[in-house]
């Protein structure tokens, strides 16, 4: 029940498809992206991806059965790192949260381009994450979300060297630490705020299928509540101040304003009680009872509003039950913020949103725009432009046990990455 519990609190990564829209590119970006397409070392880096493909999805495999559960993502990283350095043309390290990097430099270097994939995955250490393959599906935790994104980065990075592409501008690649859940992207807000690298655009490779752009982010702030009391006999100390029962009220008071205000705000706005727990056994008052609370959002506006309701709730709810208390001491809380990610939109016509777009079309796909959250958000929420990518194939039953990845097409995604990498980092040869 508590894996059930913590992979139902995280398992919704994508948001209003009931407001995906079509896009275009303009008319510039779509030519350039054609020259390019056209150019011979390009032709030959699609071909070298379509060599590999074999390769990749072998190593798809052994990745993917290298745990990494939240806060335990070294020991892939460490693999990931050999696997970056056996390319060669790059300089590889692992900084000291545990983000590995591997910089190509460009010829001029006056601007870095980041292209990323998350090294965690939902689930909990002792997941069995060994994958079994039906016919030609391959089936494991984490086989999609976000392994195969890890190995989208690697393929381009080794079709890019071994066609020896040039480009103008640095490019870096990077394995993020603590994206899923209590992660609260970790790794990619260490990145920025220790200023390590200064990145100018930023496109990460995190959702299912092929011709999907996340050009917005998501917005949420997390909660840990915790209602504290003496605890004691259920029968002998009956009358005590019951942690459990306050809980209780003040989850009632919040789900109720929260709904309400849900219906009238003026973009999709969420909240959800994902984990509950406390208490030692059916006969004792409970010295604590917890929950943890998500509220997410389209717009910081709402988010803001969302989360003065859920204040004030537990506030009311704890002073209500406090105020009925006979001679029993006052119950206390407690509230953590165990995550916070901003909302934001990267512009249409911005060149990575463009490239993007124009990449896709140039494979005769068409181009839809979904909103996310995910590593994305931070570069977002810093003005600068970021977009989320596809890893190809098909895939399904993320963050739960019974995920699936089947190779339809996969290497398309993988062209589009680096089509799209190698124009917004200013093509050369």
């Amino acid at each position: 029940m508590k894996f059930i519990l913590f992979a139902a609190c995280f398992l919704v990564i994508r948001i209003s498809f009931a407001q995906a829209q079509k896009e275009s590119a303009e008319e510039k970006y779509r030519t350039e992206i054609s020259k390019i397409s056209g150019n011979s070392a390009i032709k030959a880096a699609f071909a070298e991806i379509d060599r590999l493909n074999p390769q990749t999805i072998g190593e798809l495999i052994t990745l993917t059965e290298i745990p990494a559960p939240p806060f335990m993502e070294s020991v892939r990283g460490i693999k990931y790192k050999q696997m970056l350095e056996d390319v060669g043309g790059v300089k590889v390290w692992i900084d000291s949260i545990g983000n590995v990097l591997a910089l190509r430099k460009g010829k001029v270097g006056n601007r870095l381009v980041a292209i990323d994939g998350h090294l965690d995955t939902v689930f909990p250490e002792g997941t069995d994450v060994t994958v079994k393959q039906r016919g030609d599906t391959l089936f494991a935790p984490g086989i999609g979300d976000n392994t195969r994104g890890l190995m989208v980065l690697l393929t381009v990075l080794r079709a890019k060297e071994k066609s020896q592409i040039q480009t103008n501008d640095d490019i870096l690649f990077v394995a993020t630490m603590g994206e899923e859940g209590n992660g609260d992207l970790r790794g990619v807000k260490y990145l920025f705020e220790n200023n390590e690298v200064k990145i100018d655009s930023w496109i990460s490779i995190d959702s299912d299928g092929t011709g999907g752009i996340s050009k917005q982010g998501t917005g949420s702030i997390r909660y840990k509540v915790t209602v504290l009391g003496p605890g004691g006999h259920s029968w002998g100390d009956f009358g005590l101040v019951n942690p459990h029962h306050a809980l209780g009220k003040m989850i009632n008071y919040f789900s109720d304003n929260a709904a309400q205000f849900s219906v009238v705000a003026k973009t999709k706005t969420s909240f959800n009680v994902g984990k509950i727990g406390g208490g030692t056994s059916v006969n004792s008052i409970p010295f604590e009872s917890w929950m943890e609370v998500n509220m997410r959002s389209e717009d910081d506006e709402s988010l803001k509003k969302m989360d003065s309701i859920f204040n004030a709730s537990m506030q009311k709810g704890l002073e209500e039950y406090n105020s009925n208390r006979k001679t029993s001491p006052a119950l206390t809380v407690k509230i953590d913020q165990i995550g916070f990610r901003p909302s934001g939109v990267t512009s249409t016509e911005t060149s990575l949103v463009q490239r993007s777009t124009a990449s896709i079309q140039s494979f005769g796909i068409k181009p839809t725009l979904f909103i996310m959250s995910g590593n994305a958000n931070w570069p977002i929420s810093k003005g600068i432009p970021a977009v989320t990518l596809g890893w190809g194939g098909k895939s399904d039953k993320a963050h739960s046990l019974d995920e699936w990845w089947l190779d339809d097409k996969g290497t398309d995604a993988i062209k589009l990455a680096l089509l799209t990498l190698i124009s917004e980092a200013g093509f050369i040869k």
